[in-house]
């Protein structure tokens, strides 16, 4: 078996990690339990490009439950558990190619290694596997029956793709699913974000102004969680119906070039580039503190902000100190990328419960649904969503009301009124 990961002797501590993740999982647990009576996936080779976590380690298992041949990679150069990579590839037989910290050339080394195995369907979280089938890879775009995206910004990439017609394959937006962004996005990156940005700097956020950039649900779960640590958030907004939402949630809206002077901590999750630009930087007050949470570190425009200083060294981990020529020094956190992978272990395990139920049944979607599906992004089918929605509380053990057959009957009529 191929594989590429930092030390195998790192497999037990991996092992038992994941062991714990799955405890908080029973959703996933669930579905691998049918998984393994019904092999759904059988014959079906699977190239995944995720954050080597815990988490993620629980869906492959999960997916090679089902019959799958299962090849991974990261998809960010600084989320790799690199204990779980190890016992990926040791202790449950998943080729695994990821190294917390690999370089540029590694990474996209990396996922050339899982696009050799020929795969049927590919998981992606950021749309970088999708990508090289549609550049580098483009030979093997027909092998492709489908494939699954996890998050907002992969998203944005493929549905730019259908609407400029080169989509060569069908793709599940698993970021669509109510149980994926409304959970996941908000509660899961809420707090890991925080949970990075405290790690890294161990900064009290009390008393804190805390510039958000984005108020999709990410940002909404961050500014939430920024604002229950005793921050004072101000949120900066493209759209103006989130920035409304912003402003009648309690918090502070204005553009960044005038939130960039009165921040402590900025945080952007946008998916989009330089967020935060040259000119921005050039403002910030002496110990500004920048994170990134969205997918791709080029939010932050760093380029620009090396332009203006004169020495950048690294501090502490996950801390680099940039020093600018008016002498006045900034602080980049996780090198701009995830900064709750990079400085933290992502999201808790229970969230990624159903995010990861969504990837394991968006590909047995694709396996039975792919000759009829088109060269399109398709959202997550809505019995999926509510059924996992269904086993989660089932899991937590709360019941909900159901319907009698006068309401049911009331909801379907129009005859009765008031």
């Amino acid at each position: 078996m191929k594989y590429h990961v930092k030390d195998l002797k790192l497999a037990p501590k991996g092992k038992d990690r994941i062991e714990w993740a799955e405890r908080s999982m029973p959703v996933l647990r669930l579905i691998k339990t049918r998984f393994q009576k019904e092999k759904p996936l059988k014959g079906i080779k699977m190239a995944a490009c995720l954050h080597v976590t815990t988490e993620t380690a629980n869906l492959l298992i999960t997916l090679k439950a089902g019959g799958a041949d299962v090849y991974a990679c990261a998809s960010n150069p600084l989320s790799t558990q690199d204990d779980v990579a190890a016992a990926l590839v040791k202790v449950y037989g998943i080729p695994t190619f990821a190294i917390k910290g690999e370089d540029r050339k590694t990474y996209y080394k990396h996922m050339y290694s899982v696009l050799d195995a020929h795969p049927n369907i590919t998981m992606d979280d950021g749309a970088d596997l999708v990508s090289e089938l549609h550049s580098a890879r483009s030979a093997q775009a027909s092998e492709i029956i489908g494939s699954t995206e996890e998050t907002t910004t992969g998203v944005i990439r493929l549905r730019a793709m259908e609407k400029d017609g080169v989509l060569k394959f069908p793709v599940v937006a698993v970021n669509d699913a109510k149980t994926k962004h409304l959970f996941d996005n908000r509660y899961g990156t809420g707090q890991s974000t925080m949970d990075g940005i405290i790690r890294a700097t161990n900064t009290l956020v009390a008393g804190s102004v805390v510039v958000v950039s984005g108020y999709g649900w990410c940002g909404r779960g961050v500014a939430m969680r920024a604002k229950g640590l005793g921050g004072r958030v101000i949120v900066c907004e493209i759209d103006p119906m989130k920035a409304l939402e912003a402003v009648m949630d309690g918090f502070d809206v204005m553009p960044i070039a005038k939130a960039a002077p009165l921040g402590d901590i900025f945080v952007t999750l946008t998916g989009d580039i330089h967020v935060i630009r040259k000119e921005h930087f050039a403002k910030m007050k002496h110990g500004a503190m920048i994170a990134n949470s969205g997918h791709f570190n080029v939010e932050l425009d760093l380029d620009g902000l090396k332009a203006i200083s004169k020495k950048v060294r690294p501090l502490r981990d996950f801390v680099q100190e940039y020093t600018l020529k008016n002498g006045r020094q900034l602080f980049v956190l996780g090198e701009g990328r995830l900064i709750n992978l990079a400085a933290a272990e992502g999201h808790p395990a229970s969230v990624m419960d159903m995010s990861f139920a969504n990837q394991a049944l968006g590909a047995e979607y694709v396996v039975n649904n792919h000759k009829s599906l088109r060269r399109k992004v398709y959202s997550i089918p809505t019995d999926i969503d509510n059924e996992i929605a269904r086993l989660k509380l089932k899991a937590l053990g709360i019941p909900i009301d159901t319907l009698t057959a006068e309401q049911e009957h009331y909801l379907s009529s129009w005859e009765m009124g008031t």
